[in-house]
């Protein structure tokens, strides 16, 4: 290290005289091209931008000397120079960057409100365009929406205490909202972790004059033959002149190069051996979690360290729930977003999950499906931090027939189709299946709206669309809930089936649920064996309705779960055809045949109305 140290000093003394002399030699040849208006000029403070063509400074330049459109005023109390854009946007210019030709803006004044300043924004008419840029609506919403909208951005400085307003992609509203405008905005000012949009400093690109070539090759911009800008288009092309060294510069440089070659030459070979060593050490040093994260570190979430989970938490002091995986405590980002801190214990395979989790969460985006939020890795502490649910996990309802009827059947009907959706998007919806490994009731959240949000994916795995079974070393997944497959190969393979399983129990526990009072007289009863025989001899289901309609929805999903959970998985629907089925009347559904029989396994094809479900499933290795 010390000779490296020592060898690139020396090349940087005997660099120097050779630096200065092009310096000067490349300063003479702008010197004698000196054209007036390529003259850089800082007006409102030091650290502001340097003005030069293309654009000009109203006091400072004459209008010939820039270009039309890039012209910037600047007055004794700007910050920045003003740039006016179609039509009557003013901006402050911060930045100019003439060899990318960008320009970065921010709003003029320090306690307005950009947003409502760029509504009157129209580009079209302008030389300056987003780099990237997509169409958001504006909309005005009476009420705070819940904040867990994926793509519902909030306006701070348009909302009020009478009503708030959000950005969009999408036109789907709330009942309490409505559409305002649309406009034209860049997708790098979403903010995701915190749903808001940041307008401080947004970027501007110009594709004419093409002044950036010149300056990548280290020369000036003007009229072409240095003529005074005029409406004719053909007048307006431009030429690089200028930056070229003296004459008597260019033997010195070459002299320089024959010497000190070989000894940069050298230097180079050695940088390069040291930067292998260092980075080979480095990687044997890392552990398996510090790897993973280096590779996803761009990736949302944000990384967290424990003394930010500390004080996010408040000192670990509102403790919502507790597992075999950690304890889950209640903690606050800002004012008004709240989340769920699961705080992991230091066990066997902690890592795996822990890398598995934040690994498939990453690439999960949807209304069913919780938000993780963040992530911390700080030595032996891990923790998770999602969304926080208001209403707690879907067992709490079912587990209670006073809890579950206070919900009613039309809406318990609307949580079972969101969690189908949900599943669906995960076996179709990403650029990998992911297989979850363990749907029920207690990983299944819900909002303040009662919206039902898949959680928990330290078991999921990621497999190929185009590959559709898995095989598994060990059984996963939680006993009740566990298709047979995953036990024992006898009844097929294990493949996204098997979270169709998974789903058809708790679609069963939510029409019997534990505490059904007809399963519990009746002794060593199996719940789900005794409402299909009801259901297949068209007695009374036994359960306790409310309402009109209650009947039939319960129908529906006792259907439904019967088909989920036939023995071999080549008998079940996908969770395409599931939500297709809970999305339907129900009249057209018919009983399947007895998943409780036992037969011997065969490549049969499960039909409901009509629909026939997929066959064979062919084989992939399982991916950690």
């Amino acid at each position: 290290m010390a000779i490296f140290q020592g060898t690139l000093l020396l090349i940087v003394l005997l660099l120097a005289p050779m630096a200065a002399a092009a310096t000067v030699g490349g300063l003479g040849g702008a010197e004698e091209q000196l054209d007036e208006c390529i003259t850089p000029t800082i007006c409102c403070q030091q650290d502001g931008p340097d003005v030069r063509f293309p654009f000009w400074l109203k006091g400072h330049h004459h209008q010939n000397c820039g270009y039309p459109g890039f012209d910037l005023s600047c007055t004794p109390e700007s910050k920045y120079p003003v740039l006016q854009l179609p039509f009557s946007v003013n901006v402050f210019v911060k930045h100019i960057d003439y060899k990318s030709q960008t320009i970065n803006i921010s709003d003029p004044d320090p306690h307005g409100c950009f947003a409502r300043q760029l509504q009157h924004l129209n580009l079209s008419a302008s030389p300056f365009q987003f780099q990237t840029n997509g169409d958001f609506s504006f909309i005005n919403c009476s009420q705070r929406q819940d904040s867990n909208f994926f793509d519902w951005f909030r306006i701070a400085c348009l909302s009020k205490q009478s009503h708030q307003v959000y950005a969009t992609r999408y036109d789907g509203l709330d009942i309490s909202c409505t559409k305002m405008y649309t406009m034209s905005l860049p997708y790098e000012i979403l903010d995701y972790s915190y749903g808001t949009i940041t307008f401080d400093d947004l970027q501007l690109n110009w594709s004419k004059p093409e002044c950036g070539k010149c300056e990548a090759r280290g020369k000036n911009c003007r009229f072409k033959n240095n003529n005074n800008c005029s409406s004719s288009e053909s007048q307006l092309s431009t030429e690089c002149f200028g930056g070229k060294p003296k004459q008597g510069a260019l033997p010195k440089l070459k002299i320089a190069g024959e010497v000190l070659g070989p000894t940069l030459l050298l230097v180079v070979v050695i940088a390069i051996y040291h930067v292998y060593r260092s980075n080979k050490m480095k990687k044997a040093d890392q552990v398996k979690i510090d790897k993973f994260l280096e590779d996803y570190k761009a990736l949302k979430p944000a990384r967290y360290s424990y003394a930010d989970i500390k004080k996010i938490t408040n000192q670990f002091e509102d403790k919502v729930g507790q597992g075999g995986y950690g304890i889950v405590y209640k903690g606050k980002l800002s004012d008004d977003v709240y989340v769920a801190v699961k705080i992991l214990n230091n066990v066997k395979g902690n890592g795996d999950e822990f890398i598995n989790e934040v690994q498939t969460m990453g690439r999960i985006h949807h209304i069913n499906v919780v938000r993780l939020v963040g992530y911390c890795a700080d030595g032996f502490r891990r923790a998770l931090l999602y969304e926080f649910l208001p209403n707690n996990s879907l067992e709490k309802f079912i587990s209670s027939n006073q809890e579950k009827h206070s919900l009613g059947w039309e809406k318990l009907h609307d949580i079972a189709l969101g969690i189908a959706k949900g599943i669906e998007y995960l076996h179709l919806g990403c650029d990998q299946r992911i297989l979850h490994f363990d749907i029920k009731p207690q990983n299944v959240l819900l909002d303040n709206k009662f919206n039902p949000k898949i959680s928990d994916f330290g078991l999921a795995k990621l497999c190929s669309k185009e590959q559709s079974a898995v095989s598994m070393t060990a059984a996963r997944g939680t006993v009740g809930y566990i298709a047979p497959e995953v036990f024992s190969r006898n009844f097929g393979n294990v493949s996204y089936k098997s979270d169709v399983y998974s789903f058809g129990m708790l679609l069963l526990d939510m029409v019997g649920g534990k505490q059904n009072t007809v399963a519990q007289n009746t002794s060593e009863c199996y719940f789900p064996e005794w409402i299909y025989k009801r259901l297949d001899q068209g007695e009374n289901l036994g359960i306790q309705i409310e309402e009109d309609g209650d009947a039939k929805t319960i129908r529906k999903l006792t259907i439904v779960g019967l088909w989920c959970i036939q023995w071999y998985p080549v008998d079940r629907p996908s969770m395409k055809v599931v939500v297709q089925m809970l999305e339907g009347n129900g009249d057209t559904l018919t009983v399947p045949h007895s998943p409780f029989a036992s037969t011997n396994p065969m490549p049969t094809r499960g039909t409901t109305g009509g629909r026939t479900f997929d066959s064979e499933l062919e084989i992939i290795s399982e991916s950690e």
